[in-house]
């Protein structure tokens, strides 16, 4: 199966690339996509190991936080999307 990730903002100058497209053997969380990221991509890990606070994720257009969080499964044809969180006061 083959799933599209989208890096936005900061996150597209750490992935080197604003889109790549993961070829994942079987349906996989996004929790494990994550950690494969993290491996292929190590200017990546920080942001994805602080992803609960620093980060939107959207799955198919829709926040992580109304599906399954990082324990959604992803199915072919599932577009990911990575988009920074910038807090300031």
């Amino acid at each position: 199966m083959v799933v599209t990730v989208k890096f936005v903002g900061s996150l597209r100058s750490l992935a080197g690339k604003g889109k790549l497209a993961m070829e994942l053997g079987k349906m996989a969380s996004l929790m494990e996509v994550m950690k494969r990221m993290a491996e292929e991509s190590p200017k990546l890990k920080p942001a994805l190991a602080n992803s609960k606070a620093g980060m939107l994720i959207l799955v198919n257009g829709k926040e992580v936080s109304v599906l399954n969080g990082l324990e959604t499964m992803l199915k072919d044809g599932d577009e990911v999307v990575f988009v920074p969180v910038i807090h300031g006061g």
